[in-house]
Parts: C-alpha cells; structure tokens; sequence
C-alpha cells in the first residue's frame, strides 16, 4: 500500500503544463465577417409576395425583414404559440391556402415566391 500513496503523491507534485499565454490570444482579432453574397444578391418576389413586401428586387434577408415588419404590424403572430403566424388575405396565398404555418415552415413557402 505504501507504493500506491506514493505514486499518488508523485503525480501531485507533478508540475502543471504552462497554459498559452493569454496575451496573444487577446491581441488577435477576428475579421469582421463578409456577408454571404448569396443572401446579398438581389431576387425577384412573386406577384402575390410583393403585395407584402414590395416589387422591387431586394436580398433575402431584405425580404425576411419586412415580411416580420409586416406580420408584427397586422398582430398576425398567435397570441399563445408565438411560433404560429396567422394569415391574413395577403398572406394566405403566399402560405399555400393556409390559414396558419409555423415561423419555419414560413421560410419555405415564401421561398417558393422568390426568383
């Protein structure tokens, strides 16, 4: 038993590996990020989503924002499952028919409309 207790005690005493020095991380910083060129690059809405967002070509995330602008300024969002959004007559064509898609199912059919 004695050997154990002494392995033990040598693996404590044991000196610690020396970290990386914290200086040359801090001094390093990340590029800002580009933006992705195919989110950037301009698409064509649909006759039917343009009644919602506009007809102008327009990015995609252009289009992601005022289709929420849109659904926040109408209250089309459900008052108890936030992830629901309720269509209105613009919306509804744009959603398949649908009276109610959930947010991500949303990004795939307005996806549909764009060109």
């Amino acid at each position: 038993m004695a050997k154990k207790t002494a392995k033990k005690a040598a693996k404590k005493a044991a000196p610690a590996k020396k970290a990386a020095p914290a200086k040359k991380a801090a001094a390093k910083k990340a590029a800002p990020r580009k933006a992705n060129a195919a989110f950037m690059a301009p698409v064509t809405p649909s006759a039917t989503l343009a009644a919602v967002v506009g007809d102008t070509p327009m990015p995609r995330t252009e289009v992601t924002k005022r289709l929420w602008a849109y659904i926040k300024k109408n209250n089309l969002q459900d008052a108890k499952n936030r992830r629901q959004i309720n269509a209105d007559a613009a919306l509804k064509p744009v959603f398949g028919g649908k009276a109610s898609v959930n947010m991500f199912e949303m990004t795939r059919l307005v996806g549909k409309h764009l060109k």
